[in-house]
């Protein structure tokens, strides 16, 4: 008796199982958090063996290295609360410089890959308010100024 009901069951599930894979189209606006980037590649797999190719979908870091690790050694004291090298943002705490003088704490954003100086954007802020632009200003030319030195001690001039 547990055979008989096997079959019919076996055929059920497994129709079920087709019916779940088929391809009703939802609007994009009924879809919840829908990225554009990612439904547009989803999108364009047409069979479940494209899912099985290769991946054309992968990121490439477009941060400047040079200019990633000077920002870190020139702003050691700071403690790092956040780092995303995918969007080359480095967000920082308060810290004291050494030497004293009042509490900085800094977000540091590289948005390009060259090693230049509109590649980088740093803003600081003391406890009181934004610090003063030539402070800001003196912290990125430390920050290229060292990128620099770590470009030509990689011998890559």
């Amino acid at each position: 008796m547990f055979r008989q009901m096997l079959k019919p069951a076996s055929a059920f599930l497994l129709c079920l199982g087709f019916a779940a894979c088929g391809g009703g189209d939802t609007p994009s606006s009924a879809r919840p958090h829908s990225n554009p980037d990612t439904s547009a590649a989803v999108q364009a797999k047409s069979s479940i063996w494209d899912v099985f190719g290769p991946n054309t979908t992968e990121q490439t870091v477009k941060v400047n290295r040079y200019l990633w690790a000077a920002s870190l050694d020139v702003l050691d004291f700071l403690p790092v609360q956040s780092v995303d090298p995918f969007t080359g943002v480095i967000v920082t705490g308060y810290g004291t410089p050494p030497g004293g003088g009042p509490a900085y704490r800094a977000t540091v954003h590289i948005k390009d890959p060259a090693l230049e100086a509109r590649s980088l954007n740093v803003a600081l802020q003391t406890q009181s308010g934004p610090a003063s632009a030539a402070t800001a200003r003196a912290v990125e030319d430390a920050i290229l100024a060292r990128a620099r030195q770590l470009r030509v001690g990689d011998g890559k001039l």
